[in-house]
Parts: structure tokens; sequence; C-alpha cells
């Protein structure tokens, strides 16, 4: 469905396939435990990272490395999954961005870039964004794009420290994402 050579960019963000080349710049913006609370992996863990890492390397879904072009840092990471054909439907999501590149609008920028791509060139009907419920700055983010709350599993998922989440969802629909 996603090219496997897929790049996105606009003038703030570069979004291109995760090399394992990236991994010692990816790691080096997931040392701090306590930012994977509302994570399914804690990546300041080694092992934990390469299992998050293996659902690119695997097909499960598309993982992007994220630089901001006016430094060339590496800032994070984010991906297309849950690809389905049928129902021409797909998430973003598996994103998160280091410290010092939250708050800079990166991660809206890459939304638009994701959200135009699927709609435009993938032509699906509908993009799925789910989130732990408490993760207000990530739900407060996803309505300023314009997305629509759909509504929250319970006991959805299981998080790190043994916690299990409850998953809000958000989706655009073709024709809403302009």
């Amino acid at each position: 469905m996603v090219p496997r050579d897929l790049i996105l960019q606009n003038e703030k963000v570069l979004l291109r396939p995760m090399t394992r080349q990236d991994f010692p710049l990816l790691q080096k913006l997931t040392q701090d435990p306590e930012r994977w609370i509302y994570f399914t992996q804690d990546l300041s863990k080694p092992e934990e990272f390469e299992i998050w890492a293996s659902g690119h390397f695997s097909g499960e879904r598309f993982q992007f490395t994220v630089i901001e072009k006016a430094t060339g840092k590496v800032a994070g990471a984010t991906a297309f999954g849950s690809f389905s054909p049928r129902d021409e439907r797909l998430e973003i999501g598996w994103t998160w961005l280091g410290k010092d590149f939250q708050g800079t609008g990166i991660n809206q920028e890459m939304k638009k870039l994701m959200l135009d791509y699927c709609f435009q060139q993938l032509k699906v009907k509908r993009v799925e964004i789910k989130t732990d419920v408490l993760n207000i700055p990530a739900r407060k983010a996803l309505l300023k794009l314009g997305a629509r709350e759909e509504g929250v599993l319970r006991s959805h998922t299981l998080m790190t420290r043994g916690r299990r989440r409850d998953t809000i969802y958000y989706s655009f629909l073709e024709g809403e994402w302009v």
C-alpha cells in the first residue's frame, strides 16, 4: 500500500523510511523512562526499542524517521500502520518526538503531510489515530488538527509498567481533510 521508499517533506520536516542506521540517533532521544507512560513500550530500554522497531522491518507498519529540516537533526518517529485495503483505511501512529522537538509544530506538520498523502495519493476513505485517554497534550493536538473524537475503548491496551489504558479514537474521513 505504501511504497517502502516513500519520503514526505515540506519546509519544516522530512519524513523518510527508518533505517537501522537511525537507531543511535533515535535512541539518544529515548533515554528518559518517565516519558513513556503513554506508550506501549518503554523505548529507553534497548530491548523494548528493538521490539518497537521490529514492527517496521517486519512490514507490520511503515515507520518514518522524522528530521527537523532547519537543523538536520533527527527529531523522532511516526508511522502508517493497521492497513486495511479492503476497507480503504489506515492508522497514523507510533509517534513520538524528542523532548527538544515537542511543542515546536513538528507534530502538526508531519501529521499534515501524512494526511495529505493518505487522502490525495492513497485515496483512503478513513484515517484513524488513537491515543491514551490520559494523554491530554496529544488529544488537544488532534482536535486542533481537526480530528473527530469518536469514543473510548476501555481497558484496551497494556502499557508500560502494567497499566491498562483506555484508548480514545480519532478519525478523519474522506472530504473532511482539505
